[in-house]
């Protein structure tokens, strides 16, 4: 591995950098001999997608071959994203760690749901409620920090979205994982599983589009994040166009995407922290990152905090380190500055990764 030289302007300081790679790893300190392959540009610590999911076929659900979650995370990296936080997977990707020329995986392992209350052949399925504090810690001790709920989702019996929990079963569960050093996410769509989410002390909230004026308030007293999923919120029409046997349900999935902007630039007014996630995966793309990023300044995040959430930002969150000193080496160099829009964002020149060239244009 030899060593490597760039400078150019830094993100989000907006100032001259320069930076040495060797051995891996970041350094400021002059290395003789390394090779110069960025002498200007926008330079930038690997984006984040914080709700990704290698592993899901898309198109039908269920896990996919290893080839094609192979090009899954391929597609990631070639979109600037190197670390990537999947939330939920119903195949073991670990094997990936051993490919030096893929991103990073934080992963929550398996999602855990009810019978029939989540999209079949991806979740643990438990028939009683009582379980859920066992595999919460199970599935804390087999993830890599993070464990995903299915907050709500449609109970056909009544024909609308509802809750899976009760609030008792969540406080048990969620203290179950932080007894085992792991944060809980949950999908939540509607309005009525939230309070008990947050009441109970999850750590973060997947899409949020039924969040009120009272749920924004509690998330930011208990320090809840948020990540929203814009474009697959875009996908509710769809949804509720396929949903005829439950016009309810579909009239509800209308409303809670019609006010998705108000909704969420709410949260971010209230200073919620907003992270990037596309929720690639079934029927979502991957490589959308910089979609998501100019979904964000759309419902209020400036173009540095949007970019921020997908990069600098999101990996404070979630526990990786950026383009300090001694830090690994996974960086993106863009000939034009990343937050001017989603053409630029999506074509980094140079992608380097664990000190090492992947990719350039």
């Amino acid at each position: 591995m030899s060593a490597l030289h760039l400078r150019g302007i830094g993100l989000p300081g907006e100032q001259p950098v320069e930076y040495w790679v060797d051995q891996g790893v970041v350094s400021t300190e002059p290395i003789a001999g390394a090779e110069t392959i960025c002498d200007s540009g926008w330079i930038v610590p690997g984006l984040v997608d914080a709700h990704c999911h290698v592993g899901i076929k898309f198109g039908g659900g269920g896990g996919e071959s290893i080839e094609g979650l192979i090009a899954q995370a391929e597609t990631e990296r070639d979109a600037g994203v190197l670390l990537i936080r999947d939330a939920g997977s119903p195949v073991d990707t670990r094997f990936l760690d051993e490919r030096v020329d893929l991103p990073r995986i934080v992963r929550a392992g398996q999602h855990i749901a009810a019978p029939k209350r989540y999209i079949p052949g991806l979740p643990v399925d438990l028939e009683d409620e009582e379980q859920l504090p066992a595999e919460v810690a199970r599935q804390a001790r087999a993830g890599d920090g993070w464990v995903k709920l299915v907050g709500d989702w449609i109970d056909r019996s009544i024909g609308d979205l509802a809750p899976l929990w009760s609030d008792d079963i969540l406080v048990e569960a969620i203290a179950a994982a932080h007894r085992e050093g792991a944060r809980v996410t949950a999908h939540v769509f509607a309005e009525d599983a939230l309070p008990g989410l947050i009441n109970a002390g999850i750590d973060c909230i997947e899409h949020g589009t039924g969040l009120t004026d009272e749920t924004i308030e509690l998330m930011v007293a208990h320090g809840t994040a948020l990540v929203p999923t814009l474009i697959n919120i875009a996908t509710f029409p769809e949804i509720a166009d396929s949903a005829t046997r439950y016009p309810v349900y579909a009239a509800h999935m209308r409303d809670l995407h019609s006010g998705v902007k108000d909704t969420i630039g709410a949260a971010h007014e209230a200073g919620i922290p907003i992270y990037a996630g596309t929720d690639a995966g079934g029927s979502i793309v991957h490589g959308r990152i910089a979609d998501e990023v100019e979904e964000l300044k759309a419902v209020g995040l400036s173009p540095t905090d949007a970019l921020g959430a997908a990069c600098w930002n999101a990996r404070t969150w979630l526990r990786h380190p950026g383009l300090e000193p001694g830090a690994p080496a996974d960086l993106l160099v863009y000939r034009d500055d990343p937050r001017t829009g989603s053409d630029a964002l999506a074509a980094p020149a140079i992608v380097v990764l664990r000190g090492n060239v992947v990719k350039t244009r």
